[in-house]
């Protein structure tokens, strides 16, 4: 006993658990000692649970160590523990939440360290996702992040976690909604290594920090520098290290579409912090490029509506919905969709026809040459500078394209003014010698003032075409008439013909009406189902159209000629309801077709 009393094995629990493990039957005094002393705390904590207790965290570790030794006296310590956290767990220390968060994710990793255990995984798997949609959010919370900490550890790799992932992402808490964005998007990875990890420069690694602020006298002043140190030698990783992005996780979505669909219904009421937003959206676009979401739903349409089975109006709808999608979207198109798509252009149904016309005159402005040689047209000036961005190709420009044109007309201008000077001057000599002269107006062609305009510009180099246009955006404010004769200059590049090639319309104008309608983001079912050709009326909806018209139409109606209404029907009369077998080899049939036109003429007049 002397030995044990030297080592003082009450107050030095860890000798204590190693000299049970290997003893387990001369210990017992000691073991039921340490297990009064734990419910003692146990009772303790009952009337006070939000204060931590550093003693009954160290007895619950002493016992959750040697339970296997005592399990007639550790029967029902599971039970009670389970007890404890279950009705406690609201005012639980973070560092005990974070104590239980890793041994769950170790206990499941061991427990499918040599293979996996499907009936166990099954059984967690089923609570973590009642867990997920619980209304404690710290419960959500902790759930979430144990699945997701599992799915990366490639325990819980499967489609099935990775579905119920995705319910977070619509979550009204913020942190749980966060998490799930993340977790797609792959961020946290990098978040989640800290300075333990050594750095491959040249320059003092986290640990030799550490190891300096050890040796040395510790103060608060070397903590914080310690601190700072710290910082800076992490931003210098995150910068010298190149971004890795994992999204492995959206390839085993089961259904991308729906889930890019809900994303962006979210997006559109969501009320979270702009960086979140900037998280959906992200999310959203990775789908859509990952899954290739609008390739497959233009393929759908065109499966479905674009087909010789249906009538020319379903055609047209399919083909100007697929028309307005790659409008906005020309990376979804692909070459032999497109070349299938303009076939049509020589379709017997009017509408049919004009949709693909469309279609064409489209892909002539956008990408020229993803359609044949034959459909592309004369080339324009338009047309020779398209190309279609590249998917997350940044095109950010720091002018306006096209403003070089006011710069030009203005130079134009005060030209203008000082010949109209010299004009004035020299009318007013001549009015003085002629008194009778009148003036004459002439009127100046629009067609030659934006045809001199643009040959002036097509004539600059593009550098200083780019320069002079930076020159206007910066140096004034535009007005809406300037904006409309850049529109006007854009606009007639696609007029302009090509160099080397023969002119085309030299003069155009733009509609407001038109205009305004052409800007709109948001389309209107008029633009899905523009028909060029009005569609041929029913037999039901002519003989309404016909009976509407014979309205009100009493004094073209044959008046009666009879006097007295009960009188009986004339010999004429009766002859019109004959049989005509039996009226067909009478003497006025016979002779009837025999008549001169004079006679047809005095019959018609003796009728009336």
């Amino acid at each position: 006993m002397s030995g044990r009393q030297g080592n003082k094995l009450p107050s030095n629990l860890p000798q204590l658990q190693n000299l049970i493990k290997r003893d387990p039957t001369s210990y017992t005094e000691e073991f039921l000692q340490q297990y009064h002393h734990y419910q003692s705390h146990v009772e303790i904590f009952t009337f006070q649970p939000d204060k931590p207790s550093k003693e009954l965290a160290e007895q619950l570790m002493f016992l959750a160590q040697v339970a296997h030794c005592y399990p007639e006296h550790m029967a029902s310590f599971p039970q009670q523990l389970k007890e404890l956290l279950s009705h406690h767990h609201t005012v639980l220390d973070p560092e005990l939440r974070m104590t239980l968060y890793t041994h769950i994710v170790t206990d499941i990793k061991n427990v499918n360290a040599k293979h996996k255990n499907n009936k166990v995984n099954t059984a967690l798997q089923n609570f973590m996702y009642t867990m997920l949609r619980d209304s404690n959010p710290t419960a959500a919370k902790i759930s979430l992040d144990v699945m997701i900490e599992l799915y990366r550890r490639n325990i819980w790799n499967d489609a099935k976690t990775v579905n119920v992932i995705t319910t977070a992402c619509f979550s009204k808490v913020t942190k749980v909604l966060v998490a799930g964005l993340k977790f797609f998007l792959g961020k946290d990875e990098d978040e989640k290594q800290d300075s333990e990890s050594e750095s491959e420069d040249d320059g003092p690694t986290a640990r030799d920090l550490m190891m300096r602020y050890a040796t040395n006298k510790k103060t608060t002043k070397r903590k914080k520098k310690l601190e700072k140190a710290m910082k800076v030698l992490k931003k210098q990783k995150k910068k010298s290290k190149p971004e890795v992005f994992n999204f492995s996780a959206i390839h085993l979505i089961h259904d991308p579409q729906d889930f890019a669909e809900k994303l962006l219904k979210q997006l559109e009421n969501c009320k979270e912090r702009f960086e979140v937003k900037m998280m959906l959206m992200d999310l959203i676009s990775r789908l859509v490029g990952i899954h290739e979401i609008i390739q497959s739903v233009l393929m759908t349409i065109a499966n479905n509506f674009v087909t010789d089975k249906n009538s020319g109006e379903v055609m047209t709808v399919g083909i100007n919905a697929i028309k307005e999608i790659t409008a906005r979207c020309p990376l979804a198109m692909t070459e032999d969709l497109l070349q299938d798509l303009v076939q049509y252009k020589t379709h017997k149904n009017k509408n049919v026809m004009m949709s693909a016309r469309t279609l064409i005159h489209l892909f002539r402005s956008l990408n020229p040459e993803m359609l044949q040689k034959k459909f592309r047209g004369k080339p324009t000036e338009a047309s020779v500078e398209a190309r279609i961005h590249e998917y997350g190709e940044l095109d950010a420009k720091d002018y306006i394209p096209g403003a070089e044109v006011l710069e030009v007309e203005d130079q134009k201008e005060k030209g203008g003014t000082q010949e109209e000077d010299g004009w004035e001057s020299a009318s007013l000599s001549e009015e003085e010698d002629n008194d009778d002269g009148e003036w004459i107006d002439v009127h100046h062609s629009s067609d030659e003032e934006q045809q001199q305009v643009a040959e002036k510009v097509k004539s600059m180099p593009m550098e200083e075409r780019k320069a002079k246009a930076a020159a206007v955006s910066t140096s004034r404010l535009l007005t809406q008439e300037d904006f409309k004769k850049i529109r006007l200059a854009q606009l007639s590049k696609e007029l302009a013909s090509a160099p080397g090639k023969a002119a085309k319309r030299k003069y155009i104008e733009i509609d407001d009406e038109e205009e305004e309608e052409g800007r709109g983001e948001l389309l209107s079912l008029r633009d899905i189902e523009r028909l060029h050709k009005k569609p041929k009326s029913d037999k039901e909806t002519r003989l309404a159209t016909a009976k509407a018209g014979k309205t009100d139409r009493k004094e073209f109606v044959k008046k009666k000629t009879k006097i007295n209404p009960f009188a009986s029907s004339s010999n004429k009369e009766k002859q019109k309801n004959k049989n005509f077998m039996m009226m067909r080899y009478s003497h006025s049939v016979r002779t009837k077709n025999k008549r001169s036109f004079r006679e047809k003429q005095e019959g018609q007049d003796s009728n009336y």
